[in-house]
């Protein structure tokens, strides 16, 4: 049996792409999922989904950019599943555009969600994790974490900051608590969605015209999560074989 049965696994962003991917994945694979988003609609009928399939799913409406609701989140599965076993800090937006386009809303919005909404995911579950002894924090960053390109500097800058602040969290919490990042290349996500950038989102849609499935990043994701616990998947890239970035 996978070491992920009755593992207790909070995702963030769940409520389309590599969040929705990860909840069907690993509630197939015997995990309890809770899942958090803004847009309950989705998460409500994802929820149906997975327990029609006989999984365990529960979900929570959820604004990462907000601290009080992040805390009330994690400690709602706490009160409920009795622990936290894995947090993924999944939630993340990707308004492209270049600097000199001045879409200062855009970037602050980046901010708030790809870099604010990790740190809160792990100030909520932190404590909560180094009481019971144990858990895992799998933080999604991406390629753009590790390289810059036109039009993203702004969303790149967050996500190589998600890598330093995992790296960090991984080197402080010591030998009972795990921290995970993945680094996605081009994946099918309504990511693209939010460019309102004309320029932008003509490179995006070129860029996307290789790019893999969000239920590869689950499998990443699940890979992390099964390994047995003295086992510590530091950091996983992900993309699609024929990308060159």
């Amino acid at each position: 049996m996978s070491n992920i049965a009755g593992k207790v696994v909070v995702i963030t962003g769940a409520s389309s792409g590599i969040g929705e991917a990860t909840a069907r994945l690993l509630a197939q694979s015997g995990a309890h999922v809770v899942l958090g988003a803004r847009r309950t609609e989705k998460l409500e009928a994802l929820t149906s989904a997975i327990r029609s399939e006989d999984g365990s799913a529960d979900y929570r409406a959820l604004d990462v950019t907000k601290r009080d609701q992040m805390e009330e989140f994690i400690n709602y599965v706490k009160n409920t599943f009795g622990r936290v076993d894995v947090i993924v800090n999944n939630a993340g937006v990707m308004p492209l555009s270049k600097l000199e386009a001045l879409k200062v809303d855009e970037w602050d919005r980046m901010i708030d969600v790809n870099i604010r909404g990790v740190l809160h995911g792990i100030a909520a579950g932190l404590p909560i994790m180094k009481e019971q002894g144990f858990g895992q924090f799998i933080n999604i960053s991406s390629i753009g974490g590790h390289v810059v390109s036109p039009t993203a500097a702004v969303y790149c800058a967050t996500k190589f900051a998600v890598r330093a602040i995992s790296e960090g969290l991984r080197m402080e919490v010591g030998d009972d608590i795990r921290v995970t990042i993945v680094s996605p290349g081009v994946t099918e996500s309504e990511l693209a969605d939010s460019i309102s950038d004309e320029e932008a989102r003509q490179v995006m849609k070129e860029y996307r015209k290789i790019a893999i499935s969000p239920d590869a990043v689950a499998r990443t994701i699940l890979f992390a999560i099964e390994q047995p616990a003295d086992v510590d998947v530091n950091e996983i890239i992900v993309r699609p074989t024929a990308s060159a970035n």
